[in-house]
Parts: structure tokens; C-alpha cells; sequence
């Protein structure tokens, strides 16, 4: 619940609290709020667990979404950088080059990019280029 507060922030608050409230109410007012979390705790809980005794094996489909939202909030940019382009490619061979994993890449040629060249041969996937040969180019990316 309180992922992003570190101990400098306690700490911070902690002081507002014994200048605001002073050190004789200032313990009471921490056993108040630490039994108003607790309670709000215990009934996140009973709702939790009423849900699943309700929907029973379909609340497990129903958290599938949200847990694959959290995925998606974990992502940043310099994550998806560093996992794209910094990640050895599996050692089982299985990633082909194409975008969806376990679909082959598909070999198409590509167009002359100012007519005078002719068109790339068709290559299997995960070919290094060899000296003189060109780059296939997609018009549509570019």
C-alpha cells in the first residue's frame, strides 16, 4: 500500500506529527491510525474472500486482467529498452526475428527503392547479410 514512501518520508512525517500534535497526543494519534488501516485491511480481506466464495474458480479469471494490467503499469521505457535490445536471444533457437515469438518471419522481397536495383531474393530468417548485399527495406516502415 505504501510502496513509494521510503524511511525519509516516515521520517518527515513523523516530525510534522510531533510539531503539529505534540508529544503527548502524538502516540495516540499513531495507535489510531495504525487500528483504522487494520480495519480497513480486515474488511479488503472479508470482500476478497466473499468474492471468491461467491464466483469461486471464475475469480481466478477475473483477476487474469488486472494482473496483466500490473504488467503493463511495471513498464517503462528504459526497461523495454534494455529487455529488447540488450536480451540474448533464447538458446533453445526459438526466436525467429518476428514480432509474435514462435511464428516464423516471413520472407518477403523487397521492392527497388529507386528502380534501379532489382529486388532482394528471398532469405531465411536469422541469415547474417552477406559482403555486398543489401538490406531488404519495407516502404511502409520507412
Amino acid at each position: 500500500m505504501f510502496d513509494n514512501i521510503g524511511w525519509p518520508e516516515l521520517l518527515v512525517l513523523a516530525l510534522v506529527g510531533l510539531f503539529v500534535l505534540g508529544p503527548e497526543r502524538l502516540p495516540a494519534a499513531a495507535s489510531w491510525v495504525a487500528n483504522t488501516v487494520r480495519t480497513i485491511r480486515d474488511y479488503a480481506t472479508g470482500a476478497r474472500d466473499q468474492l471468491r466464495q461467491e464466483l469461486g474458480p471464475e475469480f481466478d479469471e477475473l483477476r487474469k486482467p488486472l494482473e496483466d494490467l500490473r504488467s503493463v503499469r511495471d513498464l517503462d521505457p528504459r526497461r523495454a529498452v534494455r529487455q529488447n535490445l540488450f536480451a540474448e536471444p533464447p538458446a533453445d533457437g526459438t526466436w525467429s526475428g518476428s514480432a509474435t515469438p514462435g511464428t516464423a518471419a516471413a520472407a518477403t522481397p523487397a521492392p527497388p527503392t529507386n528502380g534501379t536495383s532489382a529486388p532482394a531474393a528471398p532469405r531465411a530468417p536469422g541469415k547474417p547479410l552477406g559482403p555486398g548485399e543489401i538490406a531488404p527495406v519495407d516502404p511502409d516502415a520507412t
